[in-house]
């Protein structure tokens, strides 16, 4: 079995970490470097850099941004935020990005999952996508949540892994910021319907909200974001409580508590 993977995020605004719920009612979180460093140092897996606001604002992810945080780290760096063609792709991993994320832009144009997928592989492609449920099925939502289609995850999930996409972050916007707990049933139904690795997000409140999404959700890496910011616990802690707990989980030689 594949190693779990945890990875922080950072939605940057105005050059600055914020964290919300349920995609509003944001505050500061902190500088992207100086986080990116320290969760670097705790034994993150990957690191996922998200400009939330630069599709809403029809503008570009900030690449002196991505520069900064980039050179602080040594683990792969996921960035999203505004990626509409092939040049944005090539200027983000030019500035240090080694996957990219899609989301409004894969839906307006489904060809763009393939084109990058042919174009810098399948392993650089990340699509991004933010779900809520409305009665017995889950929509998803585009420009930071604002935006409902009528497109059903489970198939859009299916659909972005068949034209080439490497890997799913799928965040619950329900669940988003509230500490109550991954969405399980969301997690694992597109888990169990693609045939590459699903990122849960949205919802992480506890440790054991973690070993949750691994086991019932059946995802392949959890995403976190005010647990890790606000000092909740440390990733270093969390992956200490989850490999007590038989998970197959990538252990620094030391970890911080």
């Amino acid at each position: 079995m594949l190693a779990k993977r945890i990875i922080p995020c950072l939605d940057v605004k105005d050059g600055r970490v914020v964290k919300g719920t349920h995609f509003i009612n944001l505050s500061d979180a902190g500088d992207p470097v100086e986080l990116a460093s320290r969760y670097c140092d705790e034994g993150a897996d990957e690191l996922t850099l998200l400009d939330i606001s630069a599709t809403n604002e029809e503008r570009k992810t900030l690449a002196n941004c991505v520069e900064r945080v980039a050179a602080a780290i040594n683990i792969p760096l996921t960035v999203g935020g505004g990626i509409t063609s092939r040049d944005d792709v090539s200027r983000l991993l030019e500035a240090g990005a080694d996957k990219v994320s899609i989301n409004t832009a894969a839906v307006r144009s489904p060809k763009l999952i393939s084109q990058l997928a042919r174009c810098f592989g399948s392993q650089c492609v990340v699509v991004s996508i933010d779900a809520r449920r409305i009665g017995t099925m889950w929509s998803v939502y585009l420009n930071g949540g604002r935006e409902r289609t009528n497109l059903d995850v489970i198939e859009w999930s299916r659909q972005c892994a068949d034209r080439g996409a490497g890997e799913i972050l799928l965040t619950s916007i329900g669940t988003d910021g509230s500490k109550t707990g991954f969405d399980l049933e969301l997690t694992r139904r597109v888990s169990d319907g693609v045939a590459v690795p699903v990122v849960a997000s949205g919802g992480a409140g506890c440790q054991e909200d973690f070993l949750a999404v691994f086991g019932d959700g059946g995802a392949d890496a959890a995403l976190a974001a005010s647990v890790f910011h606000y000092g909740h616990f440390s990733i270093g802690s969390l992956k200490s409580f989850l490999h007590a707990r038989k998970l197959p989980i990538r252990m620094k030689q030391y970890v911080g508590t």
